[in-house]
């Protein structure tokens, strides 16, 4: 059975992705942490290693996507409501992130997407109870 979830992606510069996540209000674990890599608490048994992109070469040999000009992987996190979508999305332009100005609005959902400062595109959502998993 699965415990747990940790999500791995490069990074360009650990002390600025750690105070990027920490001006939207994440948390990180110490236990996985050193020079190069940090350990983003994204929900109980749910993490992102964020790894300098020299260190995440170690675990494969494939090339590094530039997250500039392609996607590799879309993350969504889901939040309690409306809200708390459009508060994280002014932590993330405030944090020096990059709001993408995609807004989904369902009756069931509401949605934003951003960049974070080494491209990676994440989700921000509310799904109604009814709804949800």
């Amino acid at each position: 059975m699965i415990t747990s979830l940790f999500l791995n992606l490069p990074i360009h510069n650990k002390v600025a992705s750690k105070i990027f996540f920490e001006a939207l209000g994440m948390t990180f674990n110490s236990n996985f942490e050193d020079e190069t890599a940090c350990c983003l608490i994204i929900t109980k048994g749910i993490y992102a290693m964020l790894l300098e992109e020299k260190r995440f070469n170690e675990f494969t040999n494939k090339e590094i996507c530039n997250t500039k000009t392609t996607t590799e992987v879309l993350l969504a996190l889901q939040v309690e409501n409306k809200e708390q979508v459009d508060e994280m999305m002014k932590k993330v332009v405030a944090a020096g992130g990059k709001d993408l100005e995609k807004v989904q609005e369902m009756d069931f959902m509401y949605s934003r997407d951003f960049e974070d400062i080494d491209g990676h595109i994440w989700e921000v959502f509310y799904m109604s109870e009814s709804h949800s998993a």
